[in-house]
């Protein structure tokens, strides 16, 4: 099993708008649980500690195997949610970790 973690920070002009987008990503991105094959599970995390050093969003997704997570990011339903975050994001990091079943 592959874990996926992704942390985004958004861009400081969409401050305002913050809560708003940030539901908005993770209302899309969990809506492509069930859709996306070897996809297990996927969660979206808003932070609410709003600290100088946090992210404002984190990704939590879990795939069957590499395989499965390098079709995620090529799937259609992906690509249609991957515009969204990218528009508003400033900051991106990324964990892909080998997990025990």
């Amino acid at each position: 099993m592959i874990r996926h973690i992704v942390f985004w920070r958004l861009k400081p002009e969409l401050a305002s708008e913050r809560l708003h987008v940030s539901q908005g990503i993770k209302q899309a991105l969990e809506g492509l649980a069930g859709r996306i094959p070897g996809l297990r599970c996927i969660e979206v995390g808003i932070d609410i500690s709003r600290e100088a050093d946090s992210a404002d969003l984190v990704l939590y997704s879990e795939f069957d195997d590499e395989a499965a997570l390098t079709a995620y990011h090529h799937h259609p339903e992906h690509l249609r949610v991957a515009p969204l975050i990218k528009a508003a994001r400033s900051e991106r990091w990324v964990v892909d970790c080998v997990a025990a079943d």
